[in-house]
This record gives C-alpha cells, sequence and structure tokens, in this order.
C-alpha cells in the first residue's frame, strides 16, 4: 500500500519546513534511509529520509515552505495509484469536491507533464538546459546563477557528492565581481556600454551586471530578500523572550590577568589550546553547581530547576544564530570542553547540527570578545533563565594594592529572566564566576 510523507517536526521549535531540493525525483526507486529531500528548518538544512521501500509516485510540494504534517510526497510500488492513497488519507475531511479536483489532476498527469518539460527547455536556453539536467545544483543555487549568468559548469560544487549550493555561488559571484578589470583590458571595452544590444556574448560579463539595484523616481536604493526559516525563527522566539520576560542585566568587571597566566601554563601540556571562552564556560558551568536556583526554567505555572548543567554557545553564522550545546558541561575537563565546542561550531557554521545537539540548555553564554567589543547585553535563550555576554579583554589602568598597575580587564553581563532570578541571586552567581576567573584553580576544586 503507497505510503503518503507529510512534513515531519525536524526541531522542537519547527512550525514549517522549507524544501530546498529534492535529491529523488518521481518513478525513481527508494530504499529505507535513503535521502529524499533537502529541508531548511528555523535551525538548519538538514536531509529528509525515507522510512519506506518503493518508488516516490509523486512529490506534493516540489519546493518552497511546508507546514507541519503537510503532505509533501507519496511513495509506494511502482504503477500504485498514489491518488488513492491521498484520497484514503484524506477520506474523513473528503469530498466531491475534492474528488474532482483529484481526477482533473489525474487527467492531466502525463500530458502536462511533458508539456512542462518541453516548456521549461526553451527556458533554460541561455543557462544550457541539456548541461544543467546533468549537473547537480539546488533550485536556489541554478536560481541565483542564473540571475548572475553563471554557467553551472563553471561552479565547483562542495555540497554532498559534489552538489552546488547556495555558499558556492555566491563565491562564483564574488569571484566574477572581483575580476572586472581584465576583462576592460581589450581597447573596445569602453565602448560597450554605448551597444549591449549589438553584443549578447558580453551580457554575462560582471561590469554590465555590478549595479543590481535600481533606483527608483524618489531614489531609493535598496534590495529586498526573502525571511529565512532560521531568521523568521530567531524573529519569534527573540520577541517572545525579550516582551514576555521581564530582563534585568547585572555587569562586573574581572581582572584576567590570573587566567591569562594560568591559560599559558595550560596550553604548555593540555592536547588543545585552551581558550579564554572554555575558561568562562567551565566557570559558569561550577559557579551554576553552586547556585541551582540560575540553573533553571519558567514553565509558567511552575519553575523547573535543571539537575543537569548543559551550556549553550551562541555560534554565528551567515543567517542568523545557532546555539550548539555542552552537556554536562561541570563534568568535563577543558580539553574535553575546547574540543567540544570547535567541533560544534564548525557544524553549526555548516549548518549540519542534529535537533539533539540543540535541545535542553540550561544557561547560555554569548561571546563577542574577539570582535573588539567590550561590553553588551544579550536576549535570554528560551527555556534558559539567564544568558552571560561576554566581551573582549582590555588592558586598562586599575588600582592594585593601592598603586596604579596595568590590568588586563574583562566585562561579562549576565541578563536575568525576573520571573525566576532575582537581584541577590543574579548577584551572587556572577560575583562566583569572577572569583573563579581571578583565580582558576578553583576551577578544579
Amino acid at each position: 500500500m503507497a505510503e503518503v510523507i507529510r512534513m515531519p517536526r525536524m526541531s522542537d521549535t519547527m512550525e514549517e519546513g522549507n524544501i530546498v531540493s529534492w535529491l529523488k525525483e518521481e518513478g525513481e526507486e527508494v530504499e529505507a534511509g535513503e535521502t529524499l529531500a533537502e529541508v531548511e528548518t528555523d535551525k538548519a538544512t538538514m536531509e529528509l529520509d525515507s522510512y519506506f521501500d518503493g518508488v516516490l509516485l509523486h512529490i506534493a510540494v516540489k519546493e518552497g515552505p511546508v507546514p507541519i504534517n503537510d503532505v509533501i510526497a507519496v511513495i509506494g510500488e511502482e504503477g500504485e495509484d498514489w491518488k488513492a492513497a491521498l484520497e484514503a488519507e484524506q477520506g474523513s475531511n473528503g469530498n466531491g469536491a475534492a474528488s474532482e479536483e483529484e481526477a482533473a489532476e489525474e487527467e492531466s498527469t502525463e500530458a502536462p507533464q511533458e508539456e512542462t518539460a518541453a516548456a521549461a527547455e526553451p527556458q533554460s536556453d541561455s543557462s544550457g538546459s541539456e548541461e544543467g539536467k546533468r549537473i547537480k545544483a539546488s533550485p536556489l543555487a541554478r536560481t541565483m546563477a542564473k540571475e548572475a549568468n553563471l554557467e553551472l559548469s563553471a561552479i565547483n560544487g562542495t555540497g554532498d557528492g559534489g552538489r552546488i549550493v547556495k555558499r558556492d555561488v555566491e563565491a562564483a559571484i564574488e569571484q566574477q565581481q572581483s575580476a572586472p578589470a581584465p576583462q576592460a583590458q581589450p581597447a573596445s571595452a569602453p565602448e560597450a556600454p554605448q551597444q549591449p544590444a549589438a553584443q549578447p556574448a558580453k551580457e554575462e560579463a560582471p561590469a554590465a551586471k555590478v549595479p543590481e539595484f535600481s533606483i527608483s523616481a524618489s531614489g531609493d536604493n535598496y534590495e529586498e530578500v526573502p525571511v529565512s526559516q532560521m531568521r523568521k525563527t530567531i524573529a519569534r522566539r527573540l520577541g517572545e523572550s525579550k516582551f514576555s520576560a521581564p530582563h534585568f542585566y547585572l555587569t562586573v568587571e574581572i581582572n584576567m590577568d590570573n587566567a591569562i597566566k594560568v591559560r599559558k601554563r595550560l596550553n604548555e601540556v593540555a592536547p588543545t589550546k585552551i581558550s579564554f571562552n572554555d575558561l568562562v564556560l567551565k566557570a559558569c558551568a561550577v559557579a551554576l553547581r553552586q547556585h541551582p536556583n540560575v540553573n533553571s526554567s519558567w514553565l509558567g505555572d511552575k519553575i523547573r530547576y535543571n539537575k543537569d548543567i548543559n551550556i549553550g554557545v551562541a555560534v554565528a553564522v551567515d543567517e542568523g544564530l545557532l546555539v550548539p550545546v555542552i552537556r554536562y558541561a561541570d563534568m568535563k575537563s577543558l580539553s574535553q570542553i575546547n574540543t567540544e565546542v570547535k567541533t560544534q561550531a564548525g557544524k553549526a557554521k555548516n549548518r549540519k547540527l542534529s535537533t539533539e545537539e540543540m535541545q535542553g540548555n540550561t544557561f547560555t553564554i554569548s561571546n563577542l570578545g574577539m570582535f573588539g567589543i567590550e561590553e553588551f547585553t544579550a536576549i535570554i535563550n528560551p527555556p534558559d533563565s539567564c544568558i552571560l555576554a561576554v566581551g573582549g579583554i582590555i588592558e586598562k589602568p586599575i588600582v592594585k594594592n593601592g598603586e596604579l598597575a596595568i590590568g588586563n580587564m574583562m566585562k561579562v553581563t549576565l541578563s536575568c529572566d525576573h520571573r525566576v532570578v532575582d537581584g541577590a541571586t543574579g548577584a551572587a552567581f556572577l560575583n562566583t564566576v569572577k572569583e573563579i576567573l581571578e583565580d582558576p584553580i578553583r576551577i578544579l576544586v
């Protein structure tokens, strides 16, 4: 019997999935465990695998956003009536109109497919239709390449199996735009703008395509880009957090002189190079064990005090922010934390994090110190009740033992949900973090 495939919930906050591309075509055989399509969720681009053996009889949505649980495909035996499977699936809501629509759709299954294929060929003449069919590329990559007048055959694919994806086209466009000078060398180049219609071969030259933005009569100059699933979710979740959780902020300045010395000694013997972020993460893990009220979550009618200490680390990616989670951080060594953070950050930047690797956080750290930011505040990452914003280490004059000296100072700001954490509780936690980092031997105690 044919199996109806619906859009699954691929992350805890996912409300819809955006189908980027299908890796199987209608009529192809599919085995359980094989990847059917690439789906962009609110957190990552993930592979949608098949749970069934059979033939991909029907693709309901070629690409674009699909709400959770909506039909996206049908898998069954070759020649099986997939429309009957859909009708049976929707039987409780079925009516005559729906059946008539399906019947009309069935009548147009064969001929329109041929017409569509025929119609598609002229549209892709300029980009080489025969070549395009053989080259593996996502629909978004194909569209971007066409708009930039780039041949897919000239682009190196870095996706699975050499597949061309968005980043590959962006890299090719940057390379194209960074080399207009050599194409302007011929003597005839200055005359090109005066007779663009007479020289179609030069339409692909980047010099003629650089001004992508149009200027209206009012002088407006802008570009509009569709909002990605990740950015939609960031906007929704952080909006909910900022405007539903009453935030307050606590800032302390930490003398990192001893932390710098300890890090240098640790890196002489550690299997991996310990970073200051690793020290901060470990210090927070130790402090959370001493202040369990901070390691908590607001659940509306109750407060959850988490026994495990799972720290989320905010990682900046092209389209927003991902937060991989370091589980049981208080029980791990600095070397283990360093290795895990590097691995998770690499996965985040390549959009390869699994749902499990981004769930279960009980506290979050956001570090912008490496960007030269001295101090900032962060919005709480639900369901946490606190997030620590870490600034850079700045050399500045300080008073030490009654004398003026140069100190390596770092500001950290704790954002707290006042429904769960009171000022005194947050201050006690922050002072413990300060004490640990100013005397890092306490990390080992």
